[in-house]
This record gives C-alpha cells, sequence and structure tokens, in this order.
C-alpha cells in the first residue's frame, strides 16, 4: 500500500531554517511527481511546491519562492524540502502529496512552528 511519512519538523525562531523529509513506498516513486502542502490553524490546505518525476520542473506558491526548494532522489525514494528564512507566518502541518490516477495520498504531517 502507498505510505508516505515525513520527518523533520520542529520550533525555529524566524530567519531560521528546517529541512523536511518525505519517504515513500509502496508505489513506483519515480514515476511520479510529488508534492508538499501545509495547513495553518484555521486555513485551507495550501500547495507549497512540487516537483516532477525526473526532479526537472519546480514550482512554488508565490509566498516561499525564494525560501524554500523542494528535492528528490529516486534512489531512496524521499522528497525532500528545505525551508530558508522561515517567517511566524510559515507554521503550520506540512504534509506529503502524491497523486495516483485520481486518488490523493498523504502522509500523517509534521508540524512546523516559526515563532520567537
Amino acid at each position: 500500500q502507498v505510505q508516505l511519512v515525513e520527518s523533520g519538523g520542529g520550533l525555529v525562531q524566524p530567519g531560521a531554517s528546517l529541512r523536511l523529509s518525505c519517504a515513500a513506498s509502496g508505489f513506483t516513486f519515480r514515476s511520479y511527481t510529488m508534492n508538499w502542502y501545509r495547513q495553518a490553524p484555521g486555513k485551507e490546505r495550501e500547495l507549497v511546491a512540487r516537483i516532477t518525476s525526473a526532479g526537472g520542473s519546480r514550482t512554488y506558491a508565490d509566498s516561499v519562492k525564494g525560501r524554500f526548494t523542494i528535492s528528490r532522489d529516486n534512489v531512496k525514494n524521499t522528497v525532500d524540502l528545505q525551508m530558508n528564512s522561515l517567517k511566524p507566518e510559515d507554521t503550520a502541518v506540512y504534509y506529503c502529496n502524491v497523486r495516483l490516477l485520481d486518488a490523493h495520498y498523504w502522509g500523517q504531517g509534521t508540524q512546523g512552528t516559526v515563532s520567537s
């Protein structure tokens, strides 16, 4: 079965960095676009970053451009999100996501909190 397991969240001060990682299994990882979403308290879940199957194309939400970088390792079946220059408004639960045919699969999420 499809499994997505996120790790790497935590509490940091504004301006600091966090690196999130998602370990994927149960599908042919190298064949699929992978996504990172986030959901802040009281807000809808939003797409943060996306990377195509071979890593040739990456897209970002306007709010994170220039600060976040998505990457993947098609040997280790992992997708990472490097988050730099973090702001309090980046506080959210971050989710790894893949769409297989018409079904979306999600990890359990990892909390990232930016606070002084």
